[in-house]
């Protein structure tokens, strides 16, 4: 079993495959983390290490966690995947609690974690769009800062990790973010390219949130209570 010590973070061209992914064996179920303290206080939270989760963000989980338990019953034959970051390994381990299994057994992988977003990261929302103009697009995507991360990148990060793990058998809970789960799904999913971002992007969906990806097939089992955009 993989321990749960996450490997340095890689750049997008040392992450595999940008192109759609083969056909996966079982079934993944894509969740995004609860609402954390930078969602809060509307502060750019990009790919930072641990941006705790808030009492909202807390239920969230814990109404994910029922949401997967009426689904699956108790002790799910689940391969656990999370991003490194505390908010997402916080709201795995409220999931677990629910879906009778260990937290320890969890993977977790740098390629799952959220958009880099270069110096705006941290920021306030507010300050970045005086200084920069608005950062969020149509749809609720973000628009990358200079220095940060594109949507290539992302899917080619994400597309990495897909083709990594999709031998593996059995069911899949990954625990991801706003931004990276909706290129993975959109990559999954074979979602057209947004002639604007440059990748495929799923839509939106609130915090709390998961879809279950079957077949290149998304169905939302949950739809949470958080803030739909990133």
């Amino acid at each position: 079993m993989r321990a749960m010590i996450p490997s340095p973070r890689q750049r997008a061209a040392d992450l595999g495959p940008t192109g759609k992914p083969p056909v996966r064996l079982g079934r993944d179920f894509v969740a995004r983390h609860g609402e954390t303290v930078f969602n809060a206080a509307h502060r750019l939270q990009g790919d930072a290490a641990h941006t705790p989760l808030t009492r909202a963000g807390f239920a969230q989980a814990d109404e994910l966690g029922r949401a997967l338990r009426d689904l699956l019953g108790a002790r799910p034959a689940l391969t656990l995947w999370s991003s490194p970051t505390g908010r997402a390994l916080q709201t795995l381990a409220v999931i677990c609690e629910h879906l009778e299994l260990d937290w320890h057994d969890a993977r977790t992988d740098p390629r799952l974690v959220e958009i880099d977003m270069g110096s705006w990261g941290g920021r306030y929302y507010a300050d970045v769009v005086d200084e920069f103009g608005p950062v969020m697009m149509p749809g609720g995507t973000l628009k990358p800062a200079p220095d940060g991360e594109t949507y290539p990148q992302i899917a080619a990060r994400v597309g990495g990790w897909l083709a990594d793990t999709a031998q593996d058998p059995g069911d899949r809970l990954v625990i991801m973010h706003g931004i990276s789960s909706r290129v993975m799904l959109g990559v999954m999913t074979g979602a057209p390219v947004d002639p604007v971002l440059g990748a495929a992007v799923a839509p939106g969906l609130p915090q709390g949130s998961v879809t279950l990806v079957e077949q290149g097939r998304a169905t939302v089992p949950h739809r949470g209570t958080g803030f739909a955009p990133a």
